[in-house]
């Protein structure tokens, strides 16, 4: 059984939002402005601030492509996480990271929804934490099945928004919000 995290404490974590992982997202502006805002409430509200970052074969470390999106730029305070699986939990320093600052509650938003945002998620609720999802503040990309089917972005992004809340872990809450309705 997991560990219920104690506290109140809050973070956002944001997760791969670097050039090369929405390069083939299409039009993620809107989801930009809800991160960005996400960022500035959290400022302003004194909340840790964690920005995951994903370097492997395709994505190399320093390259363009692994980069922040321009809009968005990580402060000198802020917590810089470094990954090279599709949860920002394995193998990194996020657990201690979030430890030290005494957080039981993880607001997340990034990218990509069906790899890192849902693996994440579901780490993130297995290792004891409080999950609020920013339901339009995650960015998806279209997915070709192989068998002939795509599905869409914006499907990928309504599937996670409608599953994430009913999962069920003993002790912990998860739900999904619009950046807008965000309370620190």
């Amino acid at each position: 059984m997991a560990t219920i995290r104690t506290g109140n404490r809050s973070a956002l974590l944001i997760v791969d939002v670097q050039v090369g992982v929405v390069a083939a997202a299409g039009d993620i502006s809107r989801q930009l402005d809800h991160i960005t805002f996400a960022v500035r409430r959290a400022r302003d509200a004194g909340v840790p601030i964690i920005w995951v970052q994903h370097d492997d074969e395709e994505l190399p470390r320093g390259s363009a492509e692994w980069q922040w999106v321009p809009v968005l730029a990580p402060q000198v305070d802020d917590i810089r996480v470094y990954k090279q699986h599709n949860s920002s939990f394995e193998q990194t320093t996020l657990e201690a990271e979030l430890a030290a600052r005494g957080v039981a509650h993880i607001v997340l938003c990034g990218a990509v929804t069906g790899w890192c945002i849902r693996a994440t998620a579901y780490a993130a609720l297995e290792r004891g934490y409080d999950l609020t999802l920013i339901g339009d503040g995650h960015i998806a990309k279209r997915l070709d099945t192989g068998e002939g089917t795509v599905v869409e972005a914006d499907a990928i992004v309504r599937e996670f928004n409608a599953v994430l809340p009913w999962l069920s872990y003993p002790g912990r809450r998860n739900r999904v919000v619009a950046a807008a309705e965000l309370v620190w």
